[in-house]
């Protein structure tokens, strides 16, 4: 396809953006023959299938969805444009779609993605949470615009990805006050036979775990491993057994779950990484989050390392 015809593409984005032909034709005010026949025409002009039949509906392949994404950004810029030539300001705004892997303490989300609530311009913030792999592949299809994770992506989990170290922060063990109370003295020592609270073997954090215990020759009672941060926290909280977190958040931890910090893990950190397709590296919002996170959030950790 050497020349994009915007008709043909604004045809296919009103088909999407409204669920069906016939949808569209009562918007655009055409015969459905005729839509049939220019999305035909543009999908030849593609050179790849954008839809695909199921039922009677027709739903968008993975490349129609790449495609509709682009289209989605192609003509809300336009109607910006044609608000400011108009006089008129935006209600739109900014807009920024955030992927937020399951393993992400929410905390450490949450002050990320603060300094885009403050900001004097309108902005819209969607923020989606699934597995890391399911997020990388929304980068490639361009339905997110940034995924913040606890692990870089490697070149075989996905293709055109940019992994940004926004910093690293030491790990603490939290527990409710009964159990700090009782598990305060001699640390880590203390820690033989305590009842635990993991997160799941399937993430770097466990790793870095279970190698702490097995330097400091600690066994723990494993009362559950638990998937979801903020769910492990909720147990912490309720006295169920001790668990580990960011000690860059231990104050909100402590505020929020009545959590105090017991002591650091010596020698186990948490690294937290920004991942982006590379046309998103400019991205206006992108760079408030990075910027933030590298001379703020984890700036001193970053100076002591340096």
């Amino acid at each position: 396809m050497e020349r994009l015809n915007y008709q043909h593409l604004y045809y296919f984005w009103t088909v999407a953006k409204h669920g069906s032909i016939s949808a569209a034709c009562e918007k655009l005010h055409l015969a459905q023959p005729t839509i049939s026949g220019q999305l035909s025409v543009f999908e030849e002009a593609v050179g790849a299938q954008l839809w695909r039949k199921e039922g009677r509906k027709l739903v968008l392949t993975d490349t129609g969805q790449a495609v509709f994404h682009y289209a989605e950004e192609i003509f809300s810029l336009g109607q910006e444009m044609t608000n400011m030539l108009k006089g008129r300001s935006t209600e739109r705004g900014l807009r920024l779609n955030i992927g937020i892997s399951d393993a992400m303490p929410k905390l450490i989300a949450y002050r990320l993605i603060a300094p885009l609530l403050n900001l004097p311009e309108p902005t819209q913030i969607n923020c989606v949470e699934d597995k890391t792999e399911r997020l990388l592949t929304d980068i490639s299809l361009h339905s997110i615009d940034i995924l913040f994770t606890d692990v870089p992506a490697t070149p075989a989990s996905a293709s055109k990805v940019f992994n940004h170290l926004l910093g690293e922060t030491a790990v603490g063990i939290f527990a409710a006050p009964n159990l700090a109370e009782r598990y305060q003295h001699d640390f880590p020592s203390c820690l033989k036979n305590a009842p635990f609270l993991l997160p799941t073997p399937n993430t770097a954090l466990r790793r870095s775990i279970d190698q702490w215990f097995d330097q400091q020759h600690i066994t723990p009672i494993i009362k559950a491993e638990v998937e979801d941060s903020v769910l492990l926290k909720t147990f912490g909280a309720a006295g169920a057994g001790l668990f580990f977190s960011p000690s860059i958040v231990a104050n909100e931890i402590h505020r929020q779950y009545g959590t105090p910090m017991l002591g650091l893990a010596e020698g186990v950190f948490e690294h937290f990484y920004a991942i982006t397709a590379q046309r998103r590296l400019k991205h206006p919002l992108v760079t408030v989050m990075l910027e933030h996170a590298q001379q703020e959030l984890f700036s001193l950790l970053n100076k002591s390392v340096a």
